[in-house]
């Protein structure tokens, strides 16, 4: 067996700030402890939560690298302790609490899933982005065959995975996305709707598409003023599941709304999960949704590739907003 290096290739963020703060720099291959494996990292998801620490605004949960990278795939290349199932050049793809943006990378051993047929760019598109779609549209939204799903942000990677899998549950969806062309892409994979927030009110669409019943599950990432129209765009009995505040945190929002329609606002964060959480949600998602990813009916869209040490390019690119799906990080 080939003894692994002690050194590594990572991106560090020198300082808070621009795409440019993302710099290649030297670190020493981390060690696993028990229960994790080190995985050798062959393609990293990149995701707006790298963006928001890199501008300083997300800081890595205690005990974290600082390196950004939330999910990734490549070949086990050591176990620690107390690891079961995996052994050294099984290919994975992994849900990390960071680290991803480098040449290995620990993972905890339940929070990784076999990447079996995938390739490793489209493995690397998957963890962080399933786990979170899963866990808020089906466990905390409820979502079921025949219900009306309106998710926002269609064409990023947590709504392109949202779309299809929500059509591979029997519903019917509706999609927000900012341009013609975003919108296209959402019915190309699955939407039922496809309102184009710049130029038509969701709201309105959302009752027209309904008979004026509304969604009965709504998946934001935007909240800001979309919290009190949600209220109005949610049928009653409505779940409304909150994954990001890109529009802010805050909102003026008549309650009275959600007392008449009898709503459930809930929401969920996944980076500083417990272990065991995570786990959970890692079991869930290889039971029901892998499934159908190996079977085609669910699929990344990736829409570009960069080399590792062109992070700071791949940043650039998220934070124009330009691209449908996901963006990943090649080693």
């Amino acid at each position: 067996m080939t003894a692994l290096p002690t050194r590594m290739t990572a991106i560090g963020i020198k300082a808070p700030g621009g795409p440019e703060a993302l710099v290649p720099e030297e670190r020493a291959v981390p060690v696993p402890g028990a229960g994790e494996i080190l995985v050798k990292v062959a393609a990293a998801g990149v995701n707006r939560p790298d963006v928001m620490q890199r501008k300083g605004l997300y800081p890595p949960p205690p005990g974290a690298p600082d390196i950004p990278g939330l999910e990734i795939a490549g070949e086990v290349a050591a176990l620690g302790p107390d690891v079961q199932r995996w052994k050294v050049g099984d290919r994975v793809m992994a849900l990390v609490v960071g680290g991803g943006y480098a040449e290995f990378c620990l993972a905890h051993a339940s929070h990784a899933l076999p990447l079996g047929g995938l390739s490793m760019t489209d493995g690397a598109a998957i963890p962080e982005t399933l786990f979170t779609v899963w866990h808020n549209m089906v466990e905390r939204g409820g979502l079921k065959s025949g219900e009306t799903f309106l998710v926002h942000g269609g064409s990023s990677g947590i709504g392109t995975t949202a779309i299809q899998l929500a059509k591979a549950l029997g519903a019917r969806v509706i999609a927000t996305a900012g341009t013609a062309e975003k919108c296209e892409a959402c019915r190309t994979l699955g939407a039922d709707v496809a309102v184009n927030y710049k130029t038509e009110d969701f709201v309105a669409a959302t009752k027209a598409a309904t008979g004026g019943k509304g969604a009965d599950v709504i998946l934001d990432m935007v909240g800001g003023d979309y919290i009190a129209r949600n209220y109005e765009a949610a049928a009653v009995e409505g779940r409304i599941v909150q994954i990001a505040f890109q529009g802010g945190p805050k909102s003026e929002v008549n309650f009275m709304r959600l007392m008449l329609k009898r709503l459930h606002h809930t929401g969920s964060t996944l980076r500083a999960r417990s272990v065991a959480d995570k786990g959970t949600i890692r079991d869930a998602v290889e039971k029901n949704a892998l499934p159908l990813i190996v079977a085609g009916k669910v699929k990344p869209v990736i829409y570009k590739t960069f080399p590792l040490a062109e992070a700071a390019a791949a940043h650039a690119l998220m934070e124009t907003s330009a691209h449908i799906g996901k963006i990943v990080l090649t080693l």
